[in-house]
C-alpha cells in the first residue's frame, strides 16, 4: 500500500470514529430557547450529513416556523467531491416551504468545513448550527470567530479547558448552551453511544445567561482553604459558593453552566501567580476556574 493510500486509509478511520449523529430531541430541546434568532437568517449546517443528520431534518421542518431565509447543508466525502442541499422557497407551488422544496447542488470539493468551497458558503451564513467533529474543535471554533459568525454547536465540556477556547469564555465570546451533561448520540451503524460530558456553545444570547446563582452560604475562613500559590479561596461545589465572598474564588468547571456575566467576573483559569496549577498544601485539586463576584 503506497504512502498516500495508508495516510488516506487513516484519516478515513479517524473520520468515522469522530463521527455521531445528534439526536432529534436533543436538537429540538436545544434550539427552542433561541427561536427568535433564526428569522429571517440564512443557516448552514456545515459538518452535517444530510441524509443521516437530524440537523437538516429539524430545520427543513421547522423552515416557516422559525422564518428562515434559507438553509443549507454539506456533505463531506473523504476522498472525492460531494454535494450540498438548499431549501429557499416553495418551489413545487404546495404552498409550504419544507423538505419537499429541498435543491441539492453537486460541489466541485468534498465538502470539508476547511474547504475553499464551504468557506465561501460559509461567509454567505448567519448562523452555523452543527455537531462538529469533537478532533476538530479548536481548528472549527477557530473558522467561525475567523469569520465573525453566530453559531450554536455540540462539543465536548472539556472543550473549556483548551487554551485555545477558555480565553473566548472568558471574554464573553461564546458560552454555554442550555444542555449541560449526558447525551447519547446514534453512530454509523446505528447503534447509540454514551457520552457524560457533552455540551452546547453558542454566542446567541439566552435568557439563562442572565439568571443569578442563587447563593447561600456565608463565609468561613476554615471552610474555604486558600491556594498555595494564588490569593483565592477553593470551593469544591459551585453550590458552596459564599454569597457573603467578593475577593477571588476558584469553582470547577461546571461553574460555567451557572454562569452569569452581570453576577461573577471570570478571571483566569488553573494557574497560579507562579504558572504551576493551583493547589492547597501542594495538592492540586480539579481544574479551577478563578471568579470574583460583582458589586
Amino acid at each position: 500500500m503506497s504512502k498516500k493510500a495508508n495516510s488516506n486509509l487513516h484519516k478515513a478511520k479517524n473520520i468515522k470514529n469522530d463521527e455521531f449523529y445528534t439526536q432529534l430531541p436533543d436538537i429540538e430541546n436545544e434550539v427552542k430557547h433561541y427561536s427568535h434568532h433564526f428569522k429571517d437568517k440564512v443557516v448552514f449546517l456545515n459538518c452535517d450529513d444530510p441524509e443521516e443528520s437530524n440537523f437538516w431534518r429539524f430545520f427543513s421542518l421547522n423552515f416557516e416556523k422559525l422564518g428562515l431565509k434559507k438553509l443549507i447543508a454539506t456533505h463531506f466525502e473523504t476522498d472525492k467531491p460531494s454535494y450540498k442541499l438548499e431549501i429557499v422557497r416553495d418551489i413545487n407551488n404546495d404552498g409550504k416551504i419544507n423538505q419537499l422544496d429541498t435543491i441539492k447542488t453537486p460541489l466541485t470539493q468534498n465538502g470539508d468545513f476547511r474547504s475553499p468551497e464551504c468557506i465561501e458558503i460559509l461567509k454567505e451564513a448567519d448562523i452555523v448550527v452543527t455537531n462538529p467533529p469533537f478532533s476538530l474543535f479548536r481548528e472549527y471554533v477557530a473558522q467561525l470567530m475567523e469569520y465573525n459568525k453566530q453559531f450554536l454547536i455540540v462539543g465536548p465540556i472539556n472543550a473549556i479547558t483548551y487554551k485555545e477556547i477558555f480565553p473566548l469564555l472568558k471574554d464573553n465570546k461564546m458560552w454555554v448552551g442550555h444542555k449541560f451533561g449526558a447525551m447519547s448520540f446514534v453512530k454509523p451503524d446505528k447503534s447509540m453511544q454514551d457520552f457524560g460530558n457533552i455540551a452546547w456553545f453558542t454566542n446567541l444570547d439566552i435568557s439563562k445567561r442572565h439568571q443569578d446563582l442563587i447563593l447561600y452560604r456565608k463565609y468561613d475562613p476554615a471552610k474555604y482553604p486558600k491556594y498555595d500559590n494564588y490569593d483565592a479561596i477553593n470551593v469544591d461545589k459551585v453550590t458552596d459558593i459564599p454569597e457573603d465572598y467578593y475577593e477571588a474564588i476558584g469553582v470547577p468547571i461546571t461553574f460555567l453552566d451557572k454562569y452569569n456575566p452581570e453576577q461573577f467576573e471570570i478571571i483566569r483559569f488553573r494557574k497560579g501567580n507562579d504558572d504551576k496549577d493551583l493547589n492547597i498544601k501542594g495538592v492540586c485539586p480539579y481544574f479551577r476556574i478563578i471568579i470574583k463576584r460583582r458589586r
